[in-house]
């Protein structure tokens, strides 16, 4: 298929997914809150006496993002499950690339929304400077995010027709999301701790290499995935 066909169908199936998202609001809005919640749990389930908020912010960050990501992640082919469309999507005239594509912008689409509503809140509850820092965190939120996404996307193909598809999805994602975990929870530690760039660099170009990896590598997998 050529590329041009490629992103019009992907961008097709993803503005397909938004559009119902918006109409709708349900998971957004209940993402949100669950953010705000976990938020809310962390600071006053901490003593800042012992623990700073600088050494503490990057870890609940990521934390929140992770499981925040995982609830959206559950949804990426349920509606078309639950309403029984979803051997209409894979019978439709476009590749099964463009289908994973689609899907993979939309649920950065929603990821991103998320964090947009927790870096703010990061800065809010925990009184840690993101405005100075912005341009590198924003780098570093995204490529760590891109990178797990993929492998989600993926995932939540693989298990959409599975028993307990919310729970076996954390179980098979988790062990992929450690190492870009790792990196970001580094990078943002030293970013808000106003450290060089130079000292994270390390960190955002193995984000890079990781997400070229393993969008290449669920791209290859996600038609072999759908078809079983």
């Amino acid at each position: 298929m050529r590329s041009p066909d490629l992103l019009r169908h992907a961008w097709a199936v993803a503005s397909k997914d938004l559009l119902v998202e918006f109409r709708s609001r349900t998971a957004i809005v209940s993402v949100a809150v669950f953010v705000v919640l976990v938020f809310v749990v962390f600071q006053f389930g901490h003593d800042p006496t012992a623990v700073s908020n600088f050494d503490l912010a990057p870890s609940i960050l990521w934390v929140t993002f992770t499981f925040a990501a995982i609830l959206a992640l559950n949804r990426a082919f349920q509606l078309e499950l639950e309403n029984q469309a979803l051997e209409g999507l894979l019978l439709a005239p476009i590749g099964r690339g463009s289908i994973y594509l689609g899907k993979l912008i939309a649920n950065l689409a929603f990821v991103a929304t998320i964090e947009l509503i927790g870096l703010p809140l990061l800065a809010l509850f925990f009184n840690v400077p993101v405005l100075p820092c912005l341009g590198p965190l924003a780098a570093t939120i995204a490529l760590a995010t891109v990178g797990f996404v993929a492998v989600g996307t993926l995932f939540s193909a693989m298990t959409v027709r599975t028993r307990f598809a919310e729970l076996l999805l954390p179980v098979l994602l988790l062990p992929f999301m450690i190492l870009p975990l790792w990196w970001a929870v580094l990078a943002t530690g030293r970013l808000l701790a106003s450290r060089p760039l130079s000292e994270v660099a390390g960190w955002l170009n193995m984000l890079a290499v990781y997400d070229v990896v393993f969008v290449t590598i669920a791209l290859l997998l996600f038609p072999a995935t759908v078809n079983e």
